[in-house]
């Protein structure tokens, strides 16, 4: 047995870099600024109290269903704002709402170019001088305070600063509200996100949830899943040089099975991506990432026992702004990227378009050829219009384009020496192209909103490359699938302002033609003849495999939410899914060296699996103070079963659905008047009927998909800190103590109870340091991190633990910044995939 692996060389790079943006108006809001009272006002101020916020329970089934919701319990009728007083502060200034009877408002902030807005429901505008209040340059660093009608029942206030957006803190007072700002101090960050389908801060959410804001993703470079999965506990992944054929793991649940439908739902823009070859694509104009992990079935549409990994990019603007970078580094590496948005019919129709290509020289040369053999070289590009023909209906279609041209992966014998060389007599290559389409419509009224998302993503990936590592002609791999899926999802939910009682219902269709055009060998002159037994009969030549299937996924989903006291709120989810796969036709050609007509060796037709299940999940959430909440929850996990296209006998050609229950109880909480976030989650994940991919011992080709019991066992810890001004602390560890209680290898017969299954490390972490000085100078480190995973499921092979450091540091001016940046900077080397063949 020969054994090979990939090293993965993080290479060290200094590269200078440019990055240019123009101030544009926030499509959604997805991050807001929080600062600190230090008003010298001697109004009296309350902070804002969440629990306070939250409806009375409903006495009437009418109340219960209502979803206009109000701050004044006495009445539903709106508050009347009698007066506006704007108070002079130490670092800014106040903006004082007065109302009738002193009654409570509550307000809502979001950022439009250099302006704060603070949306107010339930609220009628009744001042003395007439219909809207405006002082111009009320305080320095702050252009405009107006205080303005946006209808009957709804008041917004606009604070425009004069070169950047002021800091802002809505606070209740026993006045009305009270707009707490500044333009000096850094602003601690509430990150809002749409995990549960609704924007809300993530300490809020129950759920064990990674969030990746704009600024940390341009601070960190992260332009693709591998990036993410570094800032993130329990996610792993494994991937050779080349872009393609990407391994991860969340939870201890992988993609090892790459013959069987992903464990993670992946989604760029609501658009669901799938299998691993087509995964890791650059993406450019990242506006967030939000990682969640455990069981995802009631929410989205795509099903996703392991986790979802939700992409959002950045949204068309109603004002014209540019972006672009440009980075060069050792390997002639060559990083370009831009974007351009803007409006084109003013307050109606907007567009961006953004971009990258990419290029660089391989880590790894063919002294035999002298050549580098998993060099890159591609582009993605990504177009984006938005059109709102009124306050209530939002229309965007998206389109995107990766196309990309690289060597083969570079891999090299495991334990090899030197593992940046090779000789081999065949280079190969590997060539990806994709296209996705998709609209999304958003229709929104007082109680409900609707949602549309139609989809269409194309994938295409071609590829040759040494299988046998020498310069004798023995054998080369050579692969063709595509994949072309098709998804309608469609929501109705409760509207944004929803407190007490919030409520979604879905749908879900999805299908999937996923085509093998060549999976299979070509062997050469020097091929031995015990390589017949593996059902191939003639050589020399070509042995390959066709195959055609088609999947089909149906689901409805509803979820609701009930606060019956204030600090405590119920969830209650639930799926039904029904799944068919079906192998149309499957065909082994023999194509002969010689260039004589090929014979087909066997042909298998209308193989199918399908089956349906429902899906719970129960949640438990218990504020203990507006800054600690502790949670629970016991959700079901689903893997669909399938057809084996790879599959000779006819219990290979099947394989059952992997089924699981995840228990998770977790704490989210806020130290230090929001200067400090600390997360912990605890889970326990029994799975039956885990997929496990087995390869023929003779070929070391997986083969059949079985089937077997895992325990998995772990937690994540997360903290975020800034302990001063301008320098933060982000921090997370993953552990995961995952093993066969069930599983015995079909071909060998040997028992793996008590062994760990592949890809799955035993801990991840991450630890990153950031300061960004006022005179410009930015600077940030990061140690990144895992610990030992096993490569087989047998336990042969494993890579030890390693940590990369990386380091970035540069200049900013305005909208301007050069960095310089190194990663990996000790140079540390470990193997990411392991395969064997047979000597």
């Amino acid at each position: 047995m020969k054994q090979h692996k990939l090293f993965h060389w993080m290479w060290l790079s200094l590269t200078a870099s440019v990055f240019v943006a123009f101030p544009a108006k926030a499509d959604e809001v997805q991050q807001k600024t929080v600062q600190p009272n230090t008003s010298n006002s001697k109004s009296p101020i309350t902070k804002i109290n969440r629990l306070s916020e939250i409806p009375l329970p409903a006495t009437t089934i009418k109340e219960w269903l209502s979803q206009s919701p109000t701050f004044d319990f006495q009445s539903q009728s709106p508050i009347q704002i009698t007066g506006v007083q704007l108070d002079s502060t130490a670092d800014g200034i106040n903006v004082i709402l007065k109302t009738a009877g002193g009654k409570a408002l509550a307000g809502s902030t979001s950022t439009q170019g250099n302006s704060l807005i603070v949306n107010i429901s339930n609220a009628q505008l009744q001042l003395p001088q007439g219909k809207e209040f405006r002082q111009e340059n009320p305080s320095a660093g702050i252009a405009a305070v107006s205080v303005t009608a946006v209808d009957a029942n709804s008041v917004r206030v606009t604070v425009t600063g004069i070169d950047k957006t002021p800091v802002g803190k809505v606070v209740q007072s026993q006045q009305g509200l009270i707009l707490s700002l500044t333009t000096e101090s850094e602003p601690a960050i509430e990150l809002l996100v749409t995990a549960e389908k609704r924007p809300e801060n993530v300490q809020d959410v129950p759920i064990s949830i990674t969030a990746i804001p704009r600024q940390e993703i341009e601070d960190a470079d992260i332009t693709s899943v591998s990036g993410i999965s570094a800032k993130t506990p329990n996610f792993a992944t494994f991937t050779p040089s080349s872009r393609n054929f990407i391994l991860y793991s969340i939870r201890g649940l992988s993609n090892f099975n790459f013959l069987s439908r992903d464990p993670v739902a992946f989604y760029v823009d609501d658009v669901p991506y799938d299998y691993a070859d087509f995964l890791n694509v650059d993406q450019p104009d990242i506006e967030r990432v939000e990682v969640l992990r455990g069981p995802q079935s009631t929410l989205y549409g795509r099903n996703a026992e392991a986790g979802v990994v939700n992409i959002i990019t950045r949204k068309p603007t109603d004002k014209f702004e540019f972006n672009g970078s440009a980075s060069y580094g050792n390997y002639d590496t060559l990083d370009l990227r831009g974007g351009i948005s803007g409006p084109l019919i003013e307050d109606k129709l907007f567009f961006r378009l953004s971009g990258k290509y990419g290029s660089r020289d391989g880590y790894v040369q063919n002294t035999f050829t002298n050549k580098d053999i998993d060099y890159q070289s591609g582009e993605t590009g990504r177009a984006q219009v938005l059109w709102t023909p009124s306050k209530d209906l939002e229309v965007s279609f998206n389109a995107s384009v990766d196309n990309y041209r690289d060597g083969a992966p570079a891999y090299v014998f495991f334990g090899q020496r030197d593992p940046y060389k090779i000789q081999q007599n065949f280079d190969g290559f590997s060539d990806l192209n994709s296209d996705t389409q998709s609209l999304r419509v958003v229709y929104k009224q007082p109680d409900f909103r609707l949602t549309s998302i139609t989809a269409r993503r194309f994938s295409d990936w071609k590829f040759e490359n040494e299988a046998d590592l020498t310069i004798r002609d023995i054998i080369t791999q050579i692969g063709a699938v595509d994949s072309t899926v098709f998804s309608q999802e469609i929501r109705l939910q409760s509207p944004e302002e929803a407190k007490s009682f919030q409520w979604l219902f879905g749908g879900y269709f999805e299908s999937r033609d996923f085509n093998v055009g060549a999976d299979g060998v070509r062997y050469g002159a020097d091929a031995p003849a015990y390589y017949q037994q593996f059902g191939f009969t003639r050589i020399p030549g070509r042995n390959q495999t066709s195959a055609a299937i088609n999947e089909t996924t149906k689901a409805v989903f509803a979820q609701a939410s009930y606060t019956p006291i204030d600090a405590l709120t119920l969830t209650a989810g639930l799926r039904y899914e029904s799944f068919n796969s079906y192998l149309d036709n499957r065909q082994d050609t023999f194509i002969p060296a010689n260039g004589s007509a090929p014979t087909s060796s066997g042909q298998i037709n209308d193989i199918e699996k399908d089956a349906d299940i429902l899906l719970p999940r129960f949640v438990a959430e218990y504020r203990l103070n507006p800054k600690i909440m502790v949670y629970g929850s016991v959700a079901r996990g689903y893997r669909p079963p399938g057809v084996n296209y790879r599959g000779v006998n006819p219990q290979e050609l099947t394989y059952e659905a992997e089924k699981s229950w995840n228990y998770e109880v977790g704490l989210k909480s806020s130290w230090l008047d929001d200067r400090l976030n600390v997360n912990l989650a605890v889970f326990h994940n029994p799975v039956q009927n885990f997929q496990v991919p087995v390869p023929n011992p003779a070929s070391g080709l997986f083969a059949d998909v079985a089937n077997g019991d895992v325990s998995i066992t772990g937690f994540e810890l997360e903290a975020q800190a800034t302990p001063i001004d301008r320098l933060t602390v982000s921090a997370g560890f993953g552990f995961s103590d995952a093993e066969f209680t069930k599983y015995t290898n079909p071909f060998t017969g040997q028992n793996f109870n008590g062994n760990r299954p592949s890809y799955v490390p035993d801990f991840t972490y991450n630890l990153a340091l950031q300061y960004r000085a006022p005179t410009g100078i930015f600077a940030r480190l990061e140690l990144q991190g895992s610990g030992t995973t096993y490569l087989n499921d047998a336990n042969q092979y494993k890579q030890g633990p390693w940590a990369i450091v990386n380091a970035r540091l540069g200049y900013e001016l305005n909208n301007l910044g050069i960095y310089f940046f190194a990663n990996n900077i000790f140079g540390t080397e470990y193997p990411v995939i392991l395969s064997t063949v047979r000597k």
